[in-house]
């Protein structure tokens, strides 16, 4: 596994929890345990980790570069990459903002719809 591959891990785990309503990392534990992980353990459980402490404040910051665009309206994939991407921007000081919005693009291309990675990369460049 490498980074990307962790990155959309990560990124599955934090859309499971959107659909359970519950920001637990506990709740992925399943899904996480059929992987493996290896070095990226750390950065998926710091990932996680930081998602379930701040999911408050990380969707404060999406409501207010959303443009209009509340969390209810967005797209659950679309959610859970800019949740990501922020929680690596605001909580994970080893990964620079530039790759943090970079790989969230990438993954709204790869799982959203065609205007998601514009409107994800428009909220992105303004946090941090």
């Amino acid at each position: 596994m490498n980074r990307t591959e962790a990155r959309e891990l990560a990124m599955k785990c934090i859309f499971q929890m959107e659909a359970q309503n519950e920001f637990v990392k506990e709740n992925v534990e399943n899904l996480l345990a059929q992987e493996q992980l290896g070095q990226h353990k750390e950065y998926i459980d710091s990932i996680l980790n930081n998602v379930c402490e701040h999911i408050e404040e990380i969707n404060q910051s999406i409501n207010e570069y959303s443009k209009g665009w509340p969390i209810s309206r967005m797209a659950k994939t679309d959610l859970a990459v800019t949740r990501l991407a922020i929680c690596e921007i605001l909580y994970l000081d080893q990964i620079p903002k530039a790759v943090a919005i970079n790989e969230g693009v990438e993954l709204a291309k790869r799982y959203g719809n065609d205007q998601s990675f514009k409107f994800i990369n428009a909220i992105l460049k303004n946090i941090g």
